[in-house]
């Protein structure tokens, strides 16, 4: 591992405000302050690797943990190398509604958009 490496590593994932927000309201719709929004990596899709977004209340060894605004975002440590420097947002447009992962690791991409390499 490269430093410029090391140093996306200690960055971690990016959550914008919007996203953040978002993250929010689903937490309040669940009734529940105790859930973290845990992003992974995992094999599997076209190109390789597919990304995981989804509420989990588990504290794993290792975990990285980040808070914005009172959002905690955890990743486990396998994933945290992949995801170094990527920034998470969530679009809300007449094309298309959902979070996008803007991801500086990734070298390619399938033409789905749901997994990369």
């Amino acid at each position: 591992m490269s430093v410029s490496d090391e140093t996306a590593v200690s960055e971690g994932i990016i959550l914008s405000d919007t996203a953040a927000a978002k993250v929010k309201a689903l937490l309040e719709q669940e009734g529940r302050d105790d859930l973290a929004l845990r992003v992974a990596v995992q094999p599997g899709g076209c190109s390789g690797l597919r990304y995981q977004l989804f509420f989990d209340e588990r504290s794993l060894d290792g975990d990285v943990v980040k808070d914005f605004d009172g959002v905690k975002v955890v990743t486990d440590r396998m994933s945290a190398p992949y995801l170094g420097g990527a920034s998470i947002d969530f679009v809300d447009t007449i094309e298309k509604q959902g979070f996008t992962i803007d991801n500086p690791n990734a070298t390619g991409s399938c033409a789905c958009g749901d997994s990369f390499n």
